[in-house]
């Protein structure tokens, strides 16, 4: 709802009542000047963050769970604070698909591993000891999966050997920091990330002691090779191809 500064000054105890519905945009000279919003004691708010927000404030796994239960969003689950994940872009999902094709050739006469596309629910193995009252759900671009002894009805709680996020405006500190810390003490092998706006991909290495072993930066004019799956060679000239 928009309200007038003067009506609301004159009616401001009207105003108060509808804020428990709706928020309230207060315009001054025809222009947005301030939000009135419904006061939230819980300790948890929303941020926006671009098309999406975060939500802040610790939650245990089963408040997780009935809020993705309730709700047709996508969500993650990391070090106790839910994450609202917003709609990618279209260039994003092309980049998304180029990698998965790519992916997809490799891995189809390997059938102990098989990649996948989001969205899918991965809740990480973990490595913190109250992993099972507060484990980490992530849904990266693409993941490998070579566990697959670890899905269970159609639940999948393991360790991908590789990773790959798309970077995007609203996600990248997330990828860059909180994520490739995330997926490190995790035990995951291998994690990318394809940053699209300088067509390269910052390709990290762990250590099985979940330690960062080698960092690679790949640009358009050079392949991907993977450490860990031989043979596994990304020319990124037909991969940064599709968004020209």
């Amino acid at each position: 709802m928009r309200v007038n500064s003067t009506e609301l000054q004159n009616s401001f105890g009207k105003y108060l009542s509808l804020v428990e519905k709706e928020d309230i945009i207060v315009l001054k000279n025809g222009k947005s000047v301030a939000k009135m919003i419904k006061y939230n004691d819980s300790g948890e708010y929303f941020v926006s963050e671009g098309a999406g927000k975060y939500k802040t404030g610790r939650v245990s796994y089963k408040e997780y769970l009935e809020l993705v239960k309730s709700s047709d969003k996508r969500y993650e689950l990391i070090d106790g604070k839910i994450y609202l994940m917003s709609s990618p872009s279209f260039q994003h999902q092309l980049l998304v698909n180029e990698i998965s094709w790519q992916l997809n050739n490799y891995f189809r006469d390997i059938k102990e591993c098989i990649s996948l596309t989001s969205p899918l629910d991965i809740k990480l193995s973990g490595y913190a000891p109250n992993f099972e009252e507060n484990p980490n759900i992530v849904q990266p671009d693409l993941v490998v999966i070579c566990d697959q002894e670890n899905v269970n009805k159609d639940k999948y709680e393991g360790t991908p050997s590789l990773i790959i996020e798309v970077l995007s405006p609203t996600t990248k500190s997330k990828d860059l920091v909180l994520k490739l810390n995330l997926y490190m003490k995790s035990g995951i092998k291998e994690y990318w990330i394809v940053d699209k706006e300088k067509k390269k991909i910052m390709q990290y290495i762990f250590t099985e002691n979940r330690e960062i072993d080698q960092v690679n930066d790949v640009y358009d004019n050079d392949k991907i090779i993977s450490r860990y799956f031989e043979g596994l060679k990304i020319n990124l000239l037909d991969i940064f191809e599709v968004i020209k």
